[in-house]
């Protein structure tokens, strides 16, 4: 499969209809499974099919989402998929007005939340993980004395080394190797700050 490039999201539009949390939700879960029904999405946030399916066509209607090809035999699923690879969402598009960057802020406040919930969640239940993934897992803090340049081409270099682990595990996923293969989430944050 050919990989999509991720989605700059750069209007108010689509960035609120992203920033709803059950749709952020959705789009996560979409991402993780590929592709799914509004049915197999409501059973894994526990809400209605319809309430999903709602969701599922406003994320559509700003081109987050896509129709995709059904994955059975019965015609009266609808199935969809990301239409990107992932999303991206700069500061520099949405500091132009106080409203744009209040958006920007309360989407990024929703990501921190959502993200600190699943790292939770996994503390929660790390032991039924068994001593090979909880020794594999990690929660690093750095500090570092950088410029913006330096920070930016950190950045650059952590989403290569991201990337090549992601399609290696893909690759190695298509080929059959699916043994001891499980989703990962990985959170990476890299700000200013002053004591």
């Amino acid at each position: 499969m050919t990989r999509k490039e991720d989605r700059r999201i750069t209007d108010m539009g689509t960035l609120k209809a992203i920033a709803h949390p059950l749709r952020m939700q959705l789009y996560r879960a979409l991402h993780i499974a590929g592709a799914a029904t509004a049915s197999q999405l409501g059973e894994q946030v526990d809400e209605a099919p319809s309430l999903v399916s709602y969701h599922l066509r406003k994320l559509a209607e700003h081109g987050l989402i896509e129709e995709a090809e059904p994955r059975s035999g019965d015609g009266r699923e609808r199935w969809w998929q990301p239409a990107s690879e992932g999303l991206s969402v700069h500061d520099e598009d949405f500091r132009s007005a106080p409203e744009k960057a209040a958006a920007h802020t309360a989407f990024a406040r929703l990501l921190v939340d959502q993200r600190a919930d699943l790292y939770r969640r996994y503390l929660d239940e790390r032991h039924a993980w068994g001593a090979e993934w909880t020794g594999a897992s990690s929660d690093v803090e750095s500090t570092l004395r950088l410029t913006p340049a330096e920070l930016t081409e950190l950045n650059k270099e952590l989403r290569d080394v991201i990337r090549k682990y992601d399609e290696k595990g893909r690759a190695e996923e298509a080929s059959g190797d699916t043994e001891g293969r499980e989703n990962v989430a990985l959170h990476l944050y890299g700000f200013p700050f002053r004591t």
